[in-house]
């Protein structure tokens, strides 16, 4: 029997949920990545909930994320530490809010994209910010 906190305990008992928790964490992981070019998408949330679907989805797919080079440093530190460093959500905040003021200057004249950019970043704000932080 596997110690109570390692991934492979955290492994869903049903296969079609594990299908279901895989699916979500690639799509999970897909934003995560565009988040990485896209300064108005935050990157953060998207690699935790990628890591939370793997985690139960495949002890496999979960290694690979811990290992990766982009992604890997910023689960292991949420896994050790449960928090995300205060720099991290103040580079993350400040590049939301300079994309923001870009887009809103972009779409000037049209309400209805502005409505959308700022609903947007308005989530991704909440987010990042209800994120436990640390120093």
């Amino acid at each position: 029997m596997p110690p109570p906190d390692s991934p492979s305990s955290r492994l869903h008992a049903s296969r079609v949920m594990r299908s279901l928790y895989w699916a979500g964490g690639a799509l999970a992981l897909l934003l995560a990545a565009l988040g990485v070019v896209l300064p108005g998408l935050p990157t953060t949330p998207f690699v935790l909930v990628a890591g939370a679907c793997f985690v139960r989805a495949s002890p496999r797919a979960h290694a690979w994320l811990l290992r990766n080079k982009t992604f890997g440093p910023l689960l292991s530190e949420w896994e050790k530490h449960h928090s995300v460093p205060r720099r991290v959500k103040r580079i993350g905040l400040t590049a939301m809010a300079l994309t923001a003021g870009f887009s809103l200057w972009f779409f000037s004249g049209q309400p209805l994209f502005q409505a959308l950019v700022l609903a947007g970043v308005a989530t991704g704000i909440i987010v990042v910010l209800r994120l436990p932080s640390r120093d």
